[in-house]
């Protein structure tokens, strides 16, 4: 599939990443409207996928400088492959039935990306766990939570990928009730009214947008090309900052963290 996938790609001037996995599809593509379409109609029915489920968003310029179509063992790294998310997946939650859940106060609920993206956005009354990488969270799961204690975990995620594989740990693990957020935050995003949301922030995305805000919309944060760490406008206005070359988090040694990656 990689090779005629890049060239259509390549053919409709379309830019961005698309990761292919045995366990499925997943990537971020910008280009015209008439191109993407192609594009999305060429995975969906020459690719035999069938109906796929795209986000839109609008940007003035190319958050990608290239196309990349890359072979991936998983998706996001999970490093727990006796995990299949189609067939022990936890429920899944709908946008607009996301905050009625979360106001549940028997229900925990769980960020289940990486401290950096955190940082700078999440949904009010999530716990943090404070991970690197996605593989870390079977120990934050091991170390913090209890099947016998936490009979709801409500979890979510950027676009909802992470999240499929990490109801289906616990489910593996034996909580009852696991929840996660249909499409993800940028589904909830792009969904859920500002004056409903419950959402506070922003969103990282993995491209030169860096962050999204409410209805999808480029967000305010730029990213360090130094320490590949996100940088609020705040942050900007530092004497530490200097585009290209430093930020805070790279003046502060013990704030450094590892960049972001495309793996999550």
């Amino acid at each position: 599939m990689r090779s005629p996938l890049l060239d259509y790609c390549g053919e409709q001037e379309v830019c961005g990443t698309i990761l292919l996995a045995n366990e499925g599809i997943n990537g971020t593509i910008a280009g015209q409207d008439q191109s993407v379409d192609q594009v999305l109609t060429y995975l969906s029915q020459t690719l035999s996928l069938g109906a796929l489920s795209p986000r839109w968003s609008e940007a003035e310029t190319k958050p990608f400088g290239k196309m990349k179509v890359k072979l991936k063992s998983e998706i996001v790294t999970f490093g727990q492959p006796e995990i299949h998310p189609a067939q022990q997946a936890g429920t899944y939650v709908a946008p607009e039935d996301w905050n009625a859940l979360i106001a549940d106060p028997d229900v925990v609920v769980v960020d289940t990306r990486n401290r950096y993206e955190v940082r700078i956005g999440s949904f009010e009354g999530a716990i943090d766990p404070q991970t690197e990488k996605f593989r870390d969270f079977p120990d934050y799961v091991e170390q913090e939570l209890d099947p016998k204690q936490h009979s709801k975990v409500a979890m979510f995620c950027t676009g909802g990928i992470r999240c499929e594989k990490a109801s289906a740990y616990l489910k593996q693990q034996g909580f009852e009730e696991v929840f996660h957020l249909k499409g993800g935050i940028l589904s909830y995003l792009e969904t859920v009214p500002p004056e409903k949301s419950r959402w506070q922030g922003e969103c990282f995305v993995f491209d030169e947008r860096v962050a999204v805000k409410q209805g999808l919309e480029p967000g305010s944060y730029v990213m360090c090309q130094a320490c590949g760490q996100p940088v609020s406008e705040q942050e900007q206005q530092t004497e530490q900052y200097e585009p290209g070359l430093s930020c805070p988090r790279c003046v502060a040694p013990a704030d450094n963290k590892p960049s972001p990656s495309s793996e999550a």
